[in-house]
């Protein structure tokens, strides 16, 4: 359902995209020729037709936020992180790395030997 909704708002946005480039603005616009309407009855029409797109695409908005919000649950990001379980606290967040050596281990290294005791 939801992949259908949004293909209908990406039709909707295109088609209002080229509804609004062929309005006549102070420079002409693309429907500046003449042809069966007078300008006036052009002007008219394109300005009903974006007004039922944007309704549309409005209208499609908030159909896709609803289904969004269905899907959630109610779950959140936080809640997520925060039920998470923590590790040890006495266990470092990363491994020591010997002196002089920047890179981190890779597999076919010797594993990092524990500094000596004191």
């Amino acid at each position: 359902m939801e992949n259908v909704v949004l293909t209908v708002h990406l039709i909707l946005a295109l088609l209002m995209i080229a509804v609004v480039l062929l309005q006549r603005s102070e420079g002409g616009g693309l429907l500046s020729g003449g042809g069966a309407m007078s300008a006036r009855g052009a002007a008219n029409a394109l300005t009903k037709l974006t007004w039922i797109l944007a309704a549309a695409f409005i209208a499609t908005s908030i159909a896709l936020t609803v289904i969004a919000a269905q899907k959630s649950q109610g779950t959140s990001v936080l809640d997520a992180t925060t039920s998470a379980p923590a590790g040890p606290a006495d266990a470092p967040a990363t491994p020591a790395l010997p002196e002089g050596d920047l890179l981190p281990p890779t597999a076919g290294d010797a594993p990092v030997a524990p500094p000596p005791a004191d």
